[in-house]
């Protein structure tokens, strides 16, 4: 293993670790205790249970997309897939969806480079589904985050940097277009990929089934976060808020492991623009990541198991 690969594997937990320590710093470890003991656990055990649903239906998805190359998995097998993919990606970004797809390779006989690409297929679906959240979430809080934009920026300066982003944006777009090598071809092979990528959706034989689950995955996302509020007693956020901080959870998945110490961190900073108190605020991050992680390590460590026994023949 040479130094780069080393890097992309320990800098993102020193990453996380400091970031745990800056976000115990701002609420007391035996304030953040107190909040786990008094938790309403119905209510977490609720959102695990959505959560549950949405990688029950990502392994249904997953066969709309093996289906016109011929291959049919065992749900079974797609299910533990899947979970595994979770798991690994706690402890490597991104490589979850490589033992995911060699999980498949290894039990099904699907060739790993046709699983591999239908799980970047799959990304792409739900990039577009998680912009869309983005949009919703702009068009339900429009007032909100534009009096919180006004409030803090000059609204001159904000037209003006708008004006100079599509300007800044046309002229680069038109040296993507033209590139014939280099940095900007990735970037316009990345582009048409996820344009075709996205189109091919809607080439699907089962097409309205699989945008079906790709939407039924995310409402349960929102949802598994909109049930852990109650957990904590007197917390209340508006639908927009919800949005808003599961926005913001979500990125912070996505730049750590598992979000690891910056998913408190996020939610917090997303609750406070609601003015909710920072102890709640950052007890709820805290409870939010520790049950989802929690049923990552849980179930795709029992995938670990029953992989190779449900497949022992």
């Amino acid at each position: 293993m040479n130094i780069k690969k080393i890097l992309k594997l320990i800098l993102p937990l020193i990453l996380g670790g400091i970031l745990v320590w800056y976000s115990i710093s701002k609420i007391s470890f035996d304030v953040l205790l107190a909040y786990f003991k008094e938790a309403n656990y119905s209510w977490i055990f609720l959102g695990l249970f959505f959560g549950i649903l949405s990688h029950l239906s990502r392994a249904y998805r997953w066969k709309f997309m093996l289906e016109p190359l011929g291959y049919k998995p065992k749900f079974t097998n797609s299910v533990l897939a899947v979970l595994i993919g979770y798991l690994v990606n706690l402890a490597l970004p991104r490589a979850g969806e490589v033992s995911r797809a060699y999980a498949l390779s290894n039990y099904e006989n699907v060739p790993f480079e046709k699983g591999f690409g239908t799980i970047v297929a799959e990304r792409i679906a739900d990039l577009i589904m998680m912009l869309l959240i983005v949009a919703l979430t702009l068009f339900v809080q429009f007032d909100f985050i534009y009096n919180l934009l006004t409030e803090n920026f000059n609204p001159t300066k904000i037209i003006i940097g708008l004006a100079i982003l599509i300007i800044a944006f046309y002229i680069f777009s038109s040296f993507v277009k033209k590139a014939k090598s280099g940095f900007l071809l990735k970037i316009k092979t990345f582009v048409t990929g996820l344009i075709e990528g996205a189109t091919s959706i809607f080439k699907m034989k089962n097409k309205w089934a699989f945008i079906f689950h790709t939407v039924f995955i995310w409402v349960m996302y929102v949802a598994m976060f909109w049930a852990t509020i109650p957990a904590i007693d007197g917390l209340e956020v508006p639908f927009g808020g919800i949005l808003i901080a599961f926005i913001a959870g979500g990125f912070s998945i996505a730049a750590t492991n598992g979000g690891i110490g910056l998913y408190p961190i996020a939610v917090a900073g997303a609750l406070a623009l609601f003015d909710i108190p920072t102890e709640p605020a950052t007890a709820f991050g805290w409870i939010m990541w520790t049950a989802q992680t929690a049923m990552i390590i849980v179930f795709g460590g029992l995938a670990f198991v029953l992989l190779p026994i449900v497949n022992k023949k």
